[in-house]
Order: C-alpha cells, then sequence, then structure tokens
C-alpha cells in the first residue's frame, strides 16, 4: 500500500445512472465502482487515505482487508486515529462481522452481536456513549445522503472524488439498515449493565400540570451526584435518552425533561408560555431527589437554549450554571427579527404541537412551505391570512401575530432588565456567524454585561451556523466557505468541560482564555477579548456618497460629504414579478450582490485589517408613507472581486429606536433610523478588499410585507400598496465598522 502513489487516474469511472431506492442495481454496481477506484486511488493524507480505503475494501467485499487498513489507521495512535473513535469502533464492528460471516460461515447476526459485545467490554461509559450515539443516527440522515451523492454523478459516469462519498454514504447506510434487526437489543442490554434508566418519570407542577422526564444515573458512580438538566420541546425518545446517558457517562445524573404537554403528558402544548415556571418546578424536584446532591446545571441549544434562559427569570437556589447554545428568543429573533415576521418559523408550530414527539413527515416537506411562500406572496394576501392559503389553521402564528412590538407578552418569557442583575450563577453562550439565532443569543449576553457588570459570562463564537454551532464536529465547509483548521471543536466536549469546572472545581476550558472568544475567519486563529466592544480597537465611519463609482454603485466614504444629496429608490409594493433584499448568506463566498438594491463600495485597504465586532450606524432617509422594512448587507470584496458576505440587518424602520414602541414615520420628512442587533462577525480582510453595503426594501415571498399605511402591518394585503414607495437615502447616512489593526 503507497500513499501518494503516481499511478494515472481517470478523470472520470463508469457508472450507470441508478436511482437510490434501486437496491438490486446498487448491490451490483456499487462493488465495481468501490474495486475501480482502488485500482488507481492516490492521497498523500495518510489518515484520508486509510479511512477511504477501508470503506472501499468494507463495499468490495473484502472485510479482512479492511481489517488490516484499521489497524493502520491507529498505528500510530494520535489525536484523529485514537482506539476509541466512535466511526472507527463503528466501522470495527461491522468489519469483524461481515469477516466471521464470510471466512466461517457464522449467521451475520450472530457475527455481529458477538463483535459488537467484545469491543464494547473495553469501552468506558463515555466511549460507549459515544459509539451508541453514532450506531442510533437515524435511518433518513443516510438516505437523504445517498440521494445526494447518487445526484452528483453523471448520467453514465463519476469522478473519483465524488465516487469516494458516494461509496462513503452507500456504506454508512448499508451497515444501518443490515445491523437495525440487531442493535436495538444489544444496545439495550449494554445500557441496562452501565445505568439505571428510568424513562417514565412524571413530575407535578405547582399550578398542576404534569411533566415527563427521562432520568440516568450511572451504576459506576453510587452516591448523590450534581445533576445535568435538558428541557425541551424536541422530544425524540431515543435522541433524548442518549443525552440523558451522555451526561450520566460523564459521571452526572442525566435528566431530560419534555416540556409541558409532550410525551406522557396530559396538558396541552404550549410552546413559550409556561417555561419559566416549569424549568423551576424540575429544578426543585430535581433537588428534592436522594440521588442529587443539590447542584443542577442546565445545557441545550435553540429552543433548550431558550429554556435555559428561562430557568434564570426566577433563580432557584439549585440552579448553579447554564450552557445556552444559539438560545432563541421569542419575540426578538423568532419568530420575528427585530420586529419583522418571518416565514422560516411558519412550520415549526405544526412540528412541536401536532403530537406529544415530532412531526417530522409535515415540518421536513420543504414543497409544502416552498409552495406556500410563493403562493401567498402571489395573492397579496394579508399576512394574518397566511394559514388561510396554506389551508391549514396555525393558532400558534395568530396569537404571535397579536404582538408586533416586543410587549409585556414577550417579556415575560426570558429575563428582562433587572432581572439580569440577578443572575449570579456562570453562564456560557454559544453561538456562529451565520446562525439564524445569533441576535438572541447574543442579545442574552449584552443585556447580562449591561445590567451585571461582573456577571460571569463567557462567549464561544467562530463562522458557524445554527446547527453547527451545536455539533460535535462542524463541517470542513460552510456553504461555499472552507472553514480554518483552528475553527474545529467539540460542543458536547466543551460544555461537559465547562460543567466540570464549574460543578466540580475543574480547570476552566482552555478555549475560554476570556469573556469573549472568537475565531478570526482567514486568519486560522483564536483571538480573545474581555468584552463585544474589545474585539475591536478602531470603528470606520463610512458614509452613503450619492457619487457614482460606475454601474449601480456609489462610493463609501471615510469622510461626510461636504455637499448634502441622496440617491432615490423606487419600489412598487404591488409588483409581485420580482422581490427586494436578497440578504440570507448563501452562498458565503462568491453570492452576487442583490440587484434590486443600492450598492456602496469603498476604497480598498492599504494593509490587512479585521472587521470584529457588530456594525451599526444611522440611516437617514425620507419617504413617502409612514413605514417600511429594509435591509442592509455587508460584504467583503476581495481582490479578484469575489464577494465574502460578512453580515447583515433586517428590521423595520418605525420600531428601530425602540422594539417595544411603533414610532411611525412621516412621509417627507427625513427621519434617522438606526441600525443595531445586526450580525457579529470576525474575517480577516486582505490587503486590496474593500467593503460593500447593499441597501434595500425589504419585499419578498418570506417575510410580512409592510405596506407603509401605519396600521398593523399583519392586516395590510396588496391593496393597501397605493403608489410606489420612494426612499431617499441622504448622504448623511452611515455606518460604523468595528474593526482591528
Amino acid at each position: 500500500m503507497i500513499v501518494g502513489m503516481s499511478t494515472p487516474v481517470a478523470d472520470a469511472l463508469p457508472f450507470p445512472a441508478v436511482a437510490a431506492d434501486d437496491e438490486e442495481r446498487l448491490a451490483v454496481a456499487m462493488p465495481e465502482l468501490a474495486r475501480q477506484v482502488i485500482a488507481g486511488y492516490a492521497e498523500s493524507d495518510r489518515h484520508r487515505y486509510l479511512g477511504n480505503l477501508l470503506r472501499l475494501q468494507l463495499i468490495s467485499a473484502d472485510p479482512a482487508a479492511a481489517l488490516t487498513t484499521l489497524a493502520a489507521l491507529r498505528d500510530p495512535p494520535s489525536a484523529l486515529t485514537e482506539s476509541a473513535d466512535p466511526v472507527l469502533v463503528v466501522l470495527d464492528i461491522y468489519a469483524a462481522a461481515k469477516s466471521r460471516a464470510l471466512a466461517d460461515g457464522q449467521d451475520f447476526g450472530e457475527a455481529y452481536g458477538d463483535a459488537f459485545r467484545q469491543v464494547y467490554a473495553g469501552l468506558n461509559d463515555l466511549e460507549a456513549s459515544d459509539v451508541t450515539y453514532w450506531l442510533e443516527t437515524p435511518g433518513f440522515v443516510y438516505d437523504r445522503n445517498l440521494r445526494d451523492a447518487l445526484n452528483r454523478a453523471g448520467p453514465e459516469d463519476i469522478g473519483q472524488a465524488d465516487a469516494i462519498q458516494l461509496i462513503r454514504a452507500y456504506l454508512a447506510q448499508q451497515m444501518y439498515f443490515q445491523t437495525q434487526p440487531y442493535l436495538p437489543a444489544l444496545i439495550a442490554a449494554e445500557e441496562e449493565r452501565r445505568y439505571d434508566v428510568a424513562d417514565g418519570v412524571l413530575i407535578r407542577t405547582p399550578d398542576g400540570a404534569m411533566l415527563s422526564a427521562i432520568v440516568v444515573r450511572p451504576r459506576s458512580t453510587p452516591g448523590p451526584l450534581p445533576t445535568v438538566l435538558l428541557f425541551t420541546i424536541y422530544t425524540d425518545e431515543t435522541g433524548n435518552r442518549q443525552l440523558a446517558e451522555t451526561a450520566a457517562a460523564h459521571g452526572y445524573i442525566g435528566v431530560v425533561a419534555d416540556t409541558r404537554g409532550k410525551r406522557l403528558s396530559p396538558d396541552r402544548i404550549e410552546p413559550y408560555e409556561h417555561e419559566v415556571d416549569d424549568t423551576y418546578a424540575v429544578i426543585d424536584w430535581i433537588s428534592r431527589q436522594p440521588w442529587s446532591n443539590g447542584e443542577v446545571g442546565i445545557y441545550g441549544g435553540s429552543y433548550s437554549g431558550y429554556t435555559a434562559w428561562a430557568a434564570t427569570k426566577r433563580l432557584h437556589p439549585a440552579l448553579k450554571t447554564i450552557v445556552a447554545y444559539v438560545a432563541a428568543i421569542p419575540g426578538l429573533g423568532l419568530p420575528m427579527w427585530n420586529n419583522v415576521f418571518l416565514n422560516a418559523n411558519y412550520g415549526w408550530g405544526f412540528y412541536v404541537s401536532n403530537n406529544k414527539l415530532l412531526d417530522n413527515a409535515i415540518y421536513r416537506d420543504p414543497e409544502r412551505w416552498d409552495a406556500l411562500n410563493r403562493n401567498w406572496y402571489a395573492s397579496g394576501r394579508p399576512y394574518r391570512e397566511i394559514d388561510q392559503v396554506d389551508g391549514t389553521p396555525n393558532p400558534l402564528l395568530q396569537r404571535w401575530l397579536d404582538h408586533p412590538a416586543y410587549d409585556a407578552y414577550w417579556q415575560a418569557k426570558i429575563p428582562y432588565q433587572q432581572d439580569y442583575a440577578h443572575i449570579d450563577i456562570p453562564v456560557l453562550s454559544i453561538t456562529g456567524y451565520y446562525d439564524d439565532g445569533q441576535i438572541s443569543a447574543l442579545h442574552y449576553l449584552t443585556e447580562h454585561y449591561k445590567y451585571n457588570k461582573d456577571a460571569e459570562h463567557y462567549l464561544v463564537i467562530g463562522p458557524y451556523d445554527h446547527f453547527g454551532a451545536q455539533s460535535r464536529r462542524k463541517p470542513r465547509e460552510l456553504r461555499g466557505y472552507m472553514l480554518d483548521p483552528v475553527a474545529q471543536f467539540d460542543t458536547q466536549e466543551l460544555t461537559f468541560q465547562w460543567l466540570d469546572h464549574v460543578l466540580r472545581d475543574g480547570e476552566r476550558p482552555a478555549l475560554l482564555k476570556d469573556r469573549v472568544n472568537y475565531q478570526v475567519m482567514g486568519a486560522n486563529v483564536w483571538r480573545h477579548a474581555p468584552s463585544l466592544d474589545a474585539m475591536s480597537n478602531e470603528t470606520l465611519n463610512l458614509y452613503l456618497s450619492a457619487d457614482s463609482v460606475g454601474g449601480n454603485r456609489y462610493q463609501l466614504a471615510e469622510e461626510m460629504p461636504g455637499k448634502p444629496a441622496s440617491v432615490k429608490q423606487v419600489v412598487g409594493l404591488a409588483d409581485r414579478s420580482t422581490s427586494h433584499n436578497d440578504y440570507y448568506p448563501n452562498p458565503i463566498q462568491g453570492k452576487e450582490a442583490g440587484s434590486t438594491g443600492l450598492s456602496f463600495i469603498s476604497e480598498p485597504f492599504d494593509e490587512p485589517v479585521s472587521v470584529n465586532g457588530m456594525f451599526s450606524g444611522t440611516l437617514e432617509v425620507t419617504i413617502n408613507k409612514r413605514d417600511f422594512d429594509l435591509g442592509a448587507v455587508l460584504y467583503e470584496v476581495m481582490p479578484d472581486g469575489t464577494l465574502f458576505q460578512l453580515s447583515y440587518y433586517l428590521g423595520r424602520a418605525s420600531f428601530a429606536n425602540d422594539m417595544r414602541v411603533r414610532r411611525l414615520l412621516t412621509p417627507g420628512r427625513a427621519e434617522s433610523i438606526p441600525i443595531k442587533r445586526s450580525l457579529l462577525v470576525s474575517r480577516q480582510l486582505q490587503k486590496g478588499s474593500r467593503l460593500l453595503v447593499v441597501l434595500d426594501v425589504n419585499l419578498n415571498q418570506h417575510h410580512q410585507i409592510n405596506y407603509g399605511t401605519g396600521r398593523d402591518v399583519s392586516d395590510e394585503s396588496v391593496a393597501d400598496a397605493g403608489e410606489p414607495l420612494i426612499v431617499d437615502w441622504h448622504n448623511s447616512s452611515y455606518l460604523e465598522i468595528p474593526i482591528w489593526k
């Protein structure tokens, strides 16, 4: 076996077009494809080469060779090839079973059981928990990955790199379906040996409701222990048991509690309505159990990140810390963003409330939701009638639409203002530059710092989206951007390092060198600062000049223009032949700037500089209506002209000063619109790069449409469009860009 050999490799390998559900044709085509790849496979990276080779060998029906390759992959041991790496352990069990079945004629099920028990006997609780997590990945994940890999193949051939990815996807799917008849019983027996599991726990709240929970205690660690709690609306029985067992594998009592109405709870499912009181009730119940030492830590992401923060509004004495990933804030980050309602959350209510578990069939139906967006936009009907377009009442959305301001209804659901002053427990927040919920995650942080100057609150942030920030392994590529190698970290591992630090007096995690810990994209480094403001040491004030620099671009000037001027934009609010404000960062690198907006571009930087933080500013505008929704997108224009999306802002002009109180604009009068709550980013810009800002009216199928009458936007329709919206963007407008030189 030669790594990096120079054997010529064909640009493409013959491979027939085949559907993902055509099992018979795949069973013939895939081994032949694997043998062709092996014959010419070259790779300079030893670890990648061996990892791909063993998969090729398994598909080509040579499990004995795969076991030999696996042994080579583990010798010498390294951070990437530890013997307990869960993926390698899963492959080891499968290859051993295949080898025994092929060489000895042993029944595959018996051989798999023997290999499983033999390997698990050498794993500690934590290692076994990691392997079980991989083995219980849902089957739809493998089906989806196989379909995607097959779609990348040509009609009659396939490139080598795509062939390898296809073989990996096919092997993973085959391993899943071949082992499913045996795995549940094997895993159950192993869990019984390691843990005391109570999955039918019921907890009564003071107001008479009933909450269900899973409690897992490690048999290897007797005596009262601290408890790690996840409080969730995402009731996945297998996944939630895994999460409770993961905590137990780390030596804690693991508790996963379902929100009111979910799983075994007989009550109504009402997202966000009871979490402040119910988290308190669960923590109180835990603190009184004989297996509890009276100390509780809560962690979780997205909705579960929200529930962790909800638990701090009434701080129970037993709650010692929270770890919140991409934490949501109802009313601020969703279902509306700076007071603009988003369609992205439309189907979520059905997903979590249609049954006691999760309605995956409805939620994972992109054709339905894409059609709804298109049909509603084309109809011109009021946003309040969007569920009539869909054909299914959406009572949760209707309740939310009655609260377009960030009013007392929303404020009651999380800590608000002075509530933060009393949060004196350590907090760890994790989010990403491209997390859709970053606006919420950082609002918790900034409010905590604002009202409690001594808050022990740490932030970890980098080039991750909503799911990547929560995951153990970050993708190498995110929407066209290749992550720096140093950006990789394991969110679960960091969580338990933090819990050990707080609950067991362990060392603070090495990544947390200061309050704010951020990965600088393009520089392949982490940097650390005592505050968000300290991420930058200079602020660029850039004015939106009316001076054209060619095409539809204007100058982004470092000095305020001496003579008042403006750039006019006219938008027909009744026009459905186009849309405005293409702000979403996909792709991150290589995107075309929105053609309907106004572009303002800076001079090139004469030295490398980092954009570090959240851009802000003030837009001076005059419009002919009483309100409008707007977007501002910030790009790096690289020296070769490629665009790299850095950040964006979306908001409603009438709420820009205060999201709690609507202040309508006066038609024909110049108004100041502050830009706040954009997305934080850190990116190393090259010498010769420039900044580009695209401003636009927000008018598209993904949001409410603000027709500018001044009435509740949810009740406006295309009949209210009237004359086109005219926006004069004045050259006294400016943006403040935080940078590090």
